[in-house]
């Protein structure tokens, strides 16, 4: 196994690539159950935003007058409702993706719009799998790419790799030139994969297995050439 070049982190995001995508189903209940519609629109407005900026769209995708703040209440509770009948899960590979990412020497961190508790139940058996602070709670400044790279890890921008399901966080590594693998939810009804596409996510996978140590090192040797988004 080589040394990787470039790449010194890998920030990975929980729910969609190491938890099941819980969020997708119970949003697009939530909207066309209330005989809202459902698009490309409404998934770019609500994923990856503040939990009351994700709210306020959602409100109004759902076609409610309610504050974000009722609109939240009840979307947690359909939620939970929605978690009693498809429980919340690690993904398959999503262990054998982190003890991968360990070998090739790079640090790793798990990030999300959740508290960390959210982290301690599902992931706290993993903790030795991550470094620093393991977790890195994004709701206060989405998506969290310069936070956690610069800020918590202190490298730049072309050292980190970021693995997540939403094409805004892909738009956001884009504009910085920071290495990105997208992994989008595979919900019947969700546009995610569309979207990347339509950001120029250029590394897609459909399973976690798929990232593996050949495209772990395309990654790293794009990073080192300067070409993270031209290949």
């Amino acid at each position: 196994m080589q040394p990787l070049q470039r790449l010194r982190l890998a920030a990975v995001n929980i729910d969609g690539v190491l938890l099941s995508d819980t969020f997708s189903p119970v949003i697009h209940r939530f909207v066309t159950s209330r005989g809202g519609r459902y698009d490309a629109a409404v998934e770019r407005e609500i994923f990856s935003q503040s939990q009351m900026t994700a709210a306020t769209a959602l409100g109004a995708a759902a076609g409610v007058t309610w504050p974000p703040e009722q609109v939240l209440k009840t979307y947690f509770e359909e939620r939970a409702e929605y978690l009693a009948g498809n429980p919340l899960h690690v993904l398959d590979g999503a262990v054998d993706l982190l003890l991968l990412l360990r070998r090739l020497g790079l640090s790793v961190v798990c990030y999300g719009g959740l508290e960390k508790t959210h982290f301690d139940r599902y992931l706290g058996e993993r903790a030795s799998l991550f470094d620093g602070p393991k977790y890195i709670c994004t709701n206060d400044f989405r998506p969290g790419i310069r936070e956690i790279a610069v800020e918590a890890f202190g490298l730049g921008f072309d050292q980190a790799v970021f693995i997540d399901d939403v094409a805004r966080v892909a738009e956001a590594a884009k504009a910085l030139g920071v290495p990105f693998i997208g992994h989008p939810s595979s919900f019947e009804h969700g546009f995610q994969a569309q979207l990347m596409r339509a950001a120029g996510v250029r590394h897609l996978v459909r399973s976690l297995p798929e990232i593996d140590e050949a495209l772990l090192c395309m990654v790293d040797a794009e990073a080192a050439a300067g070409r993270v988004w031209t290949g």
